[in-house]
């Protein structure tokens, strides 16, 4: 009743220091306020020195869920997520003692900040139990607060950290698959075009024209006409299984006569040259759906003739058209034939199938000539209507397409 007491504060650094104030006489066997106080502070800056080893534990825990997540985001998608389920599916924990969850580690902060509160909180209403509020020193009051407001600080931030690194991944993750689908995209619409090929060629003469149904609207036209022609000699590449016959791989008309150069296979008849509407049966056999090399020459004197079947002479013979000049200033038609100059096509006459390197001379072609084109051993263009791309125009749905015609004549044997 007639003594005083006198608290004083502990450093932070004091937890080993004894306790300046001077011994009091217990009291029924039980610890004096002051030894009391100062095993209360003694015990709440042991939980704090706990609390800040938790903090660090944390630490640890966050950078090693930072560390994983960027080996995820070095990894191919597919691949890690592969090998992440294999090793969920047999038990394995790929993220140590963490949850893998970023979600989970976060609720876990918010837990572990709650309980660190709590704890404080209890530490506290056992000092106003034990002594009176007065007692305690204001400035452990604050001194406690301060250390509550920090760590409460700390695990804001490094929750914010860790959902601003779990946006950031997401982001570069989709700009990733983004830019790869964009790629991708790219490549497939580059292999579509060189699939297509309808723009751009080997080689201007390496192409073909395909017709592949029988109607009158589907045609190629040559832009060059011919002159006036005392002998020439026509060839190009025929691929056809149409039936009842190939139809009309070609026809010149000119005003005045629609028949002026026409081969024709009609129905059930045999191929027939046609100059001047006069005509000549040929033996030649091309509707097996293979690539034939076709040539005939012809002669105004005496009106002769040769068929030429892949190189080999099948035919010849005279008095078609004799003295009879090939008129110039006519149309030129693949796979139609004209009743008029440039129209009238029947659809019971076109050709069915695909050709290629239509070439005409103005002379007749040595055999020796005609074998080594069929053979693929020279390359001679015609000197009056030579195959190039730009010469040829298609209509009605006929296409152009590359093609190196021996190659494929190749597969066909």
């Amino acid at each position: 009743p007639g003594s005083r007491f006198v608290c004083t504060s502990l450093p932070l650094d004091a937890a080993g220091a004894g306790c300046p104030l001077p011994p009091v006489p217990m009291q029924g066997g039980a610890l004096p306020p002051e030894e009391e106080l100062k095993a209360t502070v003694l015990q709440l800056r042991e939980t704090v020195l706990q609390q800040k080893e938790t903090i660090g534990s944390q630490r640890e825990a966050i950078r090693e869920l930072t560390g994983k997540l960027s080996r995820c985001e070095g990894a191919d998608g597919k691949s890690a997520a592969g090998a992440w389920k294999n090793e969920v599916g047999k038990g394995k924990d790929t993220m140590g003692d963490l949850p893998r969850d970023p979600a989970q580690v976060i609720d876990q902060l918010s837990r572990t900040m709650q309980t660190l509160k709590d704890r404080l909180e209890s530490l506290e209403h056992q000092l106003r139990a034990n002594v009176s509020y007065a007692a305690l020193p204001s400035d452990l009051r604050e001194m406690l607060q301060r250390r509550l407001g920090d760590l409460e600080r700390q695990l804001l931030s490094k929750v914010a950290e860790l959902e601003d690194e779990k946006s950031l991944l997401h982001n570069e993750t989709s700009a990733h698959r983004q830019k790869t689908e964009t790629a991708l995209n790219a490549l497939l619409e580059r292999v579509s075009e060189l699939e297509k090929g309808n723009s751009a060629f080997k080689s201007p003469d390496e192409f073909k024209v395909s017709l592949p149904l029988r109607t009158n609207y589907l045609y190629g036209k040559i832009k060059k006409t011919l002159p006036e022609l005392y002998a020439f000699t026509v060839c190009l590449w025929l691929r056809s299984s149409a039936s009842p016959g190939i139809g009309t791989p070609f026809s010149y008309a000119v005003p005045g006569q629609a028949n002026e150069i026409v081969l024709i296979e009609w129905g059930n008849n045999p191929i027939e040259l046609l100059i001047n509407d006069k005509v000549a049966q040929l033996p030649l056999f091309i509707s097996d759906g293979k690539w034939h090399h076709i040539c005939i020459t012809w002669t105004t004197r005496d009106g002769m003739w040769e068929a030429f079947q892949d190189g080999e002479k099948l035919g010849t013979g005279e008095n078609l058209a004799p003295w009879h000049p090939i008129k110039p200033g006519g149309v030129l038609i693949l796979g139609q034939e004209q009743d008029t100059v440039g129209g009238r096509f029947d659809a019971t006459q076109a050709f069915v199938g695909e050709m290629s390197q239509f070439n005409i001379w103005d002379r007749v072609l040595k055999a020796e000539d005609i074998m080594n084109i069929a053979n693929c051993s020279i390359n001679m263009p015609g000197n009056i209507i030579p195959w190039v791309d730009n010469n040829v125009d298609v209509f009605g749905g006929a296409t152009k397409w590359p093609v190196e015609t021996c190659e494929e004549r190749l597969l066909d044997l």
